[in-house]
């Protein structure tokens, strides 16, 4: 059977439309061209009568009969005069065409001096870069046409580039690192310090943008945010490549509404990164992203805290509901962390025997438990001058059997103790932030990539980095949670973190509580802690004549 041929409409309709969009615009062109001076004459009769009707407004009651009065008699003079109506209509549609004018300034026909002299510095500098003396029509040569290669450029109030499109040619070997890195690096130093921009390579068509980014909010304080149960927010980032926002109150007094894209850190039985390593400075903001985290977690878990660097800084988790723990000493820190690997293999034991039943996991074993280390390696330190536990040697099962017993385990240890973290640290917290100042190879061995924007020297405190596995890196600024009982934190601080504490049920001079039903040990596995416990603190204290306190068995003791 012969084909039939489509109908007109279909095989050729779209360039009829296309044609008829064509004439459509260019009838619009000229009748604007044609229909301009009218526009003009009523666009200024419509700015008259407007300032007339203000200046009626403006006048007062009592002298708006004079001003009829004398309206009243130029129009009766210019009615009797000869010519005069006639020149009266010249003269209005003269006014009305002044006044209906374009007001709007001429565009520049290019930069400015300055930003002439900014531009052909940039290019100048660029030239060794971006040249090859084998090239036979070079980009960039000495004294060339800047034009051709800076196809976009924008300039902020300071006369600094805020944006920059730069062609490059084709042999540049833009997919090595090291290049892109001394490229990114001179745009950084000649558009101006003290910036971060962001650095956009397109490989196919061979140009680079770059972006000057804004700073991210400080002011956001700690708060409860809209998430779901396994998600923890981390901080604020751009909004390049986070498609979701958060409603967030900002401000001085909490009085701005604004949505915020979010660093979500997802965790749990699903959870591809389950564990977390956040590294900065000393005051970079790692102790504050501590407390972040464990005000989310206590909504729907426990937490157990070691504070390596012994500063109080979590002292106003203590005896609330759902701390199991707050370990400022080593044998406490041993005994914390030695209950918490005989938890996760209960959880495990339980799950698996669930399973082989075909029966659900127990209860017990679904609420969250949270171990967060602060500062580690001091720890280590002083196990090492004792002979005693290192408490990283007991995370072993938290961090390798975590995702399946809902155990997650957050270390934050500075950089000048980041070589005392031991491999299965190392290995199994595959989410990182970087906090503070710091070097991009420091960035890129923490992260595992580089970051696409540029580090710069000064910091605001939880400012820094963030990448969860394999992921991008964004930039991230912690919400503000600083210690309350600090002095020197504000009150509208010191408030929003107090307001998102839990209950004390335990008071801070007393022995805890017993340990909730979901992370209760079994019989065995308790004695066996406790006994360990106090077989530390023997040998602990038999330099000194005082008998031995558990005080570091406090939580092992309660779930007995």
């Amino acid at each position: 059977m012969a084909r039939r041929p489509l109908p007109r409409i279909l095989s050729n309709g779209s360039a009829q439309l296309a044609r008829s969009r064509e004439l459509a615009r260019t009838a619009a062109d000229s009748a604007t061209d044609v229909l301009h001076p009218l526009i003009t004459i009523t666009r200024g009769l419509r700015r008259l009568a407007s300032a007339g009707r203000r200046r009626w407004v403006d006048t007062p009651k009592e002298r708006r009969g004079a001003l009829l009065f004398g309206v009243a008699a130029v129009l009766l003079a210019v009615a009797l005069a000869p010519y005069g109506p006639l020149l009266a209509v010249v003269a209005l549609m003269a006014a009305a065409a002044w006044h209906g004018r374009d007001r709007a300034p001429a565009a520049p026909a290019g930069p400015a001096p300055g930003q002439l002299q900014r531009l052909k510095s940039l290019y100048e500098a660029l030239v060794p870069y971006f040249s090859a003396s084998d090239d036979p029509e070079p980009l960039f040569t000495r004294g060339g046409d800047w034009g051709k290669v800076f196809s976009e450029y924008e300039f902020d109030g300071d006369g600094r580039l805020a944006h920059l499109v730069v062609s490059y040619p084709a042999y540049f070997t833009d997919a090595e690192p090291d290049s892109r890195a001394r490229i990114e690096h001179l745009l950084g130093a000649k558009c101006g310090r003290g910036r971060e921009y962001h650095f956009a390579w397109d490989e196919e068509a061979n140009q680079l943008t770059v972006r000057v980014l804004a700073p991210l909010p400080t002011d956001i304080a700690a708060q409860p945010f809209v998430t779901a149960p396994g998600e923890t927010v981390l901080g604020f980032t751009d909004p390049t490549r986070v498609q979701r926002t958060l409603p967030l109150t900002h401000g001085a007094h909490g009085e701005g509404r604004t949505d915020v894209p979010p660093v979500v850190w997802r965790t749990g039985v699903r959870s591809t990164e389950p564990h977390l390593l956040a590294v900065g400075q000393p005051g970079s903001g790692t102790s504050t992203l501590l407390r972040s985290i464990a005000l989310q977690a206590l909504h729907h878990g426990d937490v157990v805290i070691v504070d390596g660097g012994g500063t109080g800084e979590y002292a106003c988790l203590t005896g609330r509901d759902g701390v199991l723990a707050v370990e400022c000493a080593l044998s406490g820190a041993v005994t914390s962390l030695e209950w918490a690997a005989a938890e996760t293999e209960r959880r495990l034991a339980a799950a698996g025997k669930a399973h082989q039943a075909g029966d659900p996991p127990p209860e017990d074993t679904k609420r969250p438990l949270w171990l967060l280390l602060d500062r580690p390696s001091v720890f280590t330190h002083l196990a090492s001058a004792d002979d005693g536990t290192d408490p990283q040697s007991l995370l072993q099962a938290p961090l390798r059997h975590g995702r399946a017993a809902n155990v997650t385990v957050v270390v934050a240890e500075q950089f000048d103790g980041l070589d005392a973290l031991t491999a299965p640290v190392r290995q199994h917290t595959r989410a990182r932030v970087v906090l503070g100042p710091a070097t991009a190879e420091q960035l890129e061995s923490v992260l595992g990539a580089p970051p696409h924007t540029t580090p710069v020297d000064q910091m605001p405190p939880g400012r820094g980095y963030a990448r969860l596995g394999t992921g991008p890196v964004h930039r991230l600024q912690v919400p503000a949670t600083p210690d309350p009982y600090d002095d020197a934190t504000s009150e509208v601080h010191r408030q929003a973190v107090l307001d998102l504490l839990p209950p004390r049920t335990t008071p801070a001079d007393e022995e805890p509580g017993p340990v909730p039903e979901a992370v209760r040990l079994d019989k065995a596995a308790t004695e066996k802690v406790a006994a360990a416990a106090l077989a530390a603190e023997k040998e602990a204290s038999e330099p000194a004549s005082a008998p031995p306190t558990p005080e570091g068995a406090a939580v092992a003791e309660s779930s007995s």
